[in-house]
């Protein structure tokens, strides 16, 4: 009972913390409207889920925690299995997106075979968190999987669960992860719609998944479209590859949505955008609301342009035990989980600015 009590009174001293900081954030913000913050947290399927500040943010966090069920078990790997971690204050959440509902459904029960994590990124916030970086790694690429061989990675997680999923990435990143998220992209229909719609910029005409074509020009986005949007593959130049931009490309554009004026002022809206949110995701059972107040206060400085998306080294695509894969740069990648530990980002990227998912993403 006095650790309840202790926990309780620790939750309410952040929550007390927060409402200070909003304060003083609050009277900048009437100063200086052009250089806004944001409580800003990394959070399940969203890639990013925003904290703003206000004195809804309690109620807002406490709403999506209860609503987000929790994925069980997912670091259950025995402590020499696992690297060091990344050291400092550094957060990273890996991301797992399912091929269907009824995998995400089964992240509470895994069933072998259920489900693949056909959408696979990597977000980390360094020490400093003023800035982070998405890493996107390619569903079909050709990793070691611990006790199964050589296979694609997005075999991982249909193999043995979210343990396996996290234990592979972390045998490849060479450092720890700290959570782990499962989204279910269908669940992106509902949130899209909920924010009113995604607005995206293309430069040329852009086809969809069910063979539609949308102009150039500004579009927003239904949650119909989004869907098709990143789903589609098959009629892209570079296939999954810039079916991978095209997933970069929305989440950019939902968390400006999600930071834009209004959203997080309406008590409705804010209803369903955490309805939306448990529809969306599991996460893992380390992150509760007091941890997500704790990380949206670390993060109140981090702005939506400060997030860097891209996309693993590879060497193209080849064979492999009569499958197509995707071709891992040992080499440029190690560079990459390299910089990317010791926060030492802005050579790798001048050295590699092909791997930068831009903003003329069509």
């Amino acid at each position: 009972m006095r650790r309840r009590k202790d926990d309780a009174e620790d939750e309410e001293s952040v929550y007390a913390e927060a409402m200070r900081q909003y304060e003083e954030y609050d009277e900048i913000v009437h100063r200086r409207r052009r250089n806004r913050r944001i409580f800003f947290g990394v959070l399940a399927g969203l890639v990013t889920l925003v904290l703003v500040a206000g004195v809804s943010v309690a109620w807002f966090v406490n709403r999506v925690s209860s609503n987000i069920p929790r994925i069980p078990d997912a670091f259950d790997i025995p402590d020499e299995q696992r690297p060091p971690e990344a050291g400092g204050d550094a957060v990273t959440f890996l991301l797992g997106g399912l091929d269907n509902a009824d995998g995400l459904d089964s992240a509470e029960v895994f069933q072998p075979g259920a489900a693949r994590t056909d959408t696979i990124m990597l977000v980390h916030v360094p020490d400093g968190r003023d800035h982070g970086y998405v890493v996107s790694i390619p569903r079909d690429t050709y990793v070691d999987i611990p006790d199964h061989g050589a296979n694609k990675i997005n075999a991982a997680y249909s193999f043995d669960g979210p343990a396996l999923f996290v234990r592979t990435v972390e045998q490849l990143i060479g450092f720890r992860i700290d959570h782990l998220a499962l989204i279910d992209w269908s669940g992106f229909e509902e949130l899209t719609d909920e924010l009113g719609g995604v607005t995206l910029t293309f430069d040329e005409p852009t086809v969809l998944a069910d063979d539609t074509t949308l102009p150039a020009g500004e579009h927003v986005l239904d949650g119909e479209t989004a869907l098709q949007y990143v789903r589609e593959r098959k009629g892209l130049p570079a296939g999954d590859f810039d079916r991978v931009k095209r997933q970069q490309n929305f989440l950019r554009a939902l968390m400006n949505e999600l930071l834009s004026a209004g959203t997080f002022t309406s008590p409705n809206t804010m209803n369903g955008l955490a309805d939306a949110i448990g529809e969306t995701a599991r996460v893992d059972e380390g992150l509760g609301a007091f941890d997500m107040v704790r990380l949206g206060l670390s993060m109140r400085g981090l702005r939506a342009d400060d997030m860097t998306f891209l996309t693993v080294p590879t060497d193209g695509t080849g064979e492999a035990g009569g499958q197509s894969i995707v071709v891992y740069d040992e080499q440029r990648a190690g560079e990459l989980w390299a910089a990317l530990q010791a926060d030492d980002m802005d050579a790798f990227l001048t050295a590699n600015p092909d791997l930068v998912t831009g903003h003329d993403v069509s």
